[in-house]
């Protein structure tokens, strides 16, 4: 999965905001969102709290997860064991990315929270560095690791270093395939987008027309 694929899924993840403007409930092909009112928390989709945040119309609740204590002790468990440990999220590297970005000032202490997570996440791609040393070592033609997700594969630009392996692994599974079931494949799209971006570019559409400016939440209201 590219970064783009996967930090597009992370943003359809729920977040809670707090308003800080009146407006009744909005209905996307996604489903419905709010009503807004202000101080009254209300969960939203990343992008859309993100897009708010941008204007100032809300403040941001971090998940229960992005907590240093929390995090403190993923990072200690995932050092601890020899496997993956689950995460509090699949796309918690790019949640954190997202969040932190554009909201690090209602996040507490999100440097640390950034470390934590960073930390983690380097453990986690020893481990699979290891597996993958092993898998090629063994010269075997099918590798599957221990709750290890697909979002655990370096994908994210963050990490251009180990984007190879993760292509050297990619290439290798597809030629084995290629190799013991000829045919298949040969009519998968190469298209990066997705019917599911389109289906979310349709959501933000319906967004946008719906704040027409004469409808358009303003600072404050309510």
């Amino acid at each position: 999965m590219e970064p783009a694929e996967v930090e597009f899924l992370a943003e359809k993840e729920l977040v809670t905001i707090v308003p800080n403007f009146s407006l009744d409930r909005i209905h996307l092909i996604g489903g419905d969102l709010g009503p807004f009112n202000p101080g009254l928390p209300v969960e939203v989709p990343v992008w859309l709290a993100i897009n708010l945040k941008q204007r100032q119309k809300c403040r941001l609740i971090p998940p229960e997860w992005m907590d240093v204590g929390k995090l403190e002790e993923i990072r200690d468990q995932e050092r601890k064991e020899d496997t993956f440990t689950p995460m509090p999220s699949p796309y918690y590297m790019e949640l954190t990315k997202l969040l932190l970005n554009y909201a690090s000032d209602n996040i507490p202490r999100a440097d640390e929270i950034r470390t934590l997570v960073k930390d983690t996440w380097d453990t986690r791609m020893a481990k699979l560095r290891l597996s993958a040393d092993s898998f090629v070592r063994q010269q075997e033609a099918h590798a599957k690791h221990p709750a290890c997700p697909q979002q655990a594969l370096p994908s994210s630009p963050s990490f251009q270093p180990f984007q190879a392996l993760a292509q050297l692994l990619q290439q290798f599974c597809t030629d084995t395939n290629a190799h013991h079931n000829p045919g298949q494949g040969e009519n998968r799209s190469k298209n990066p987008e997705s019917s599911l971006v389109r289906r979310e570019n349709q959501h933000r559409s319906c967004y946008k027309a719906r704040l027409h400016p004469s409808q358009a939440p303003q600072h404050g209201e309510g």
